[in-house]
């Protein structure tokens, strides 16, 4: 399991199978996408990319408007099979590793009170299992128990519910599923396939990508799985989003291999724009607590480089683009939170 994943119908492009083999410990052949080139077979495009460095934030008064805390994946052992979870502050400082065992960990998240991180990680073939760390002692939660493939966990907007993505090995299928905060009643919401699900601020919706009409685009239904509606139409959607804390905009990112941009629109899917700057590959957007910034990976300062991936901030205008790590391995899937 890589990154962002995407399903995809019938035929997976090549790239995605390339990088789910050769990153997956328990060898599931779900077809998988990633938030960076993560594997020597990964199928790199041609064009070059735009010359680019961008400042490194550092506490200031410019900074300080940054607020709350990000979490991401840190692959600090160079290899995919033991990515662990980290936290930073939003200006770039007081960096933790919070994980330190063996196992593949990703897709975290910060509860809406900033106490506690929900990710997954590996438990055997075939199971991924969400768990939830309080950040105050360190103390870790399993939530669920051997239901299959899970991904990308988030708690709502009232911390009573959890959204997440379970894969079926089996069916090769992605499906939206719910569950107690404690993981209880864990349940599917019927007929909605997809992946990578986030709440509306006011928990009265889920954002999810799904290719239920064909091409990958942005979808919306209710907790109870009924209202079903389509909100954003771009080319080459991979999935991971997220819906700004105002409920005004949404991000999420598109485009081909190695030429991903990061793009934003109004909550409806309109005016759809790109904030990041091209050439560095960006992808995986999650918006600050003022909704007035968006946290993404890219690759700027190492294009084309497979451990290049560092976390980015940039203002909702596409202004002030700031590096917030800097390290000889990847970083990845911020998630921003208070």
């Amino acid at each position: 399991m890589v990154g962002c994943h995407v399903p995809v119908a019938a035929t997976p492009t090549i790239d995605l199978f390339a990088t789910l083999q050769a990153s997956t410990p328990s060898g599931v052949a779900l077809s998988v996408e990633t938030e960076r080139a993560s594997t020597p077979n990964f199928a790199f495009a041609t064009a070059a990319a735009t010359s680019f460095s961008a400042s490194t934030a550092s506490p200031s008064a410019s900074a300080s408007q940054l607020s709350g805390k990000i979490v991401f994946t840190c692959q600090v052992n160079r290899v995919q099979a033991s990515d662990q979870i980290c936290i930073i502050n939003a200006d770039g400082t007081g960096f933790r590793q919070l994980t330190n065992d063996n196992v593949r960990h990703f897709y975290p998240s910060l509860s809406p009170d900033g106490k506690s991180v929900l990710y997954v990680a590996f438990r055997e073939t075939n199971v991924y299992e969400i768990y939830e760390m309080n950040l105050n002692d360190g103390t870790i939660k399993r939530l669920t128990n051997r239901i299959g493939v899970l991904t990308a966990p988030e708690i709502s907007p009232d911390g009573e519910t959890i959204t997440f993505t379970r894969g079926n090995p089996a069916t090769q299928q992605h499906q939206i599923w719910i569950m107690e905060r404690n993981g209880d009643d864990a349940q599917n919401l019927p007929q909605v396939f997809g992946w990578d699900p986030t709440w509306s601020p006011d928990g009265k919706l889920i954002l999810f990508a799904s290719n239920r009409d064909g091409g990958i685009q942005l979808f919306t239904v209710s907790p109870k799985g009924s209202a079903i509606k389509r909100v954003a139409k771009l080319p080459a959607i991979r999935g991971r989003s997220d819906w700004s804390p105002d409920g005004k905009f949404i991000v999420t990112y598109s485009g081909e291999s190695w030429k991903r941009e990061v793009y934003i629109m109004n909550a409806d899917g309109s005016d759809v724009r790109q904030i990041t700057p091209a050439g560095g590959n960006s992808q995986g957007p999650s918006f600050s607590p003022d909704s007035q910034w968006v946290a993404f990976t890219a690759y700027f300062d190492h294009y084309g480089d497979d451990h290049g991936c560092e976390i980015y901030i940039v203002r909702i205008n596409g202004a002030d683009l700031r590096r917030l790590t800097n390290n000889d391995y990847c970083d990845y899937q911020p998630r921003w939170g208070p």
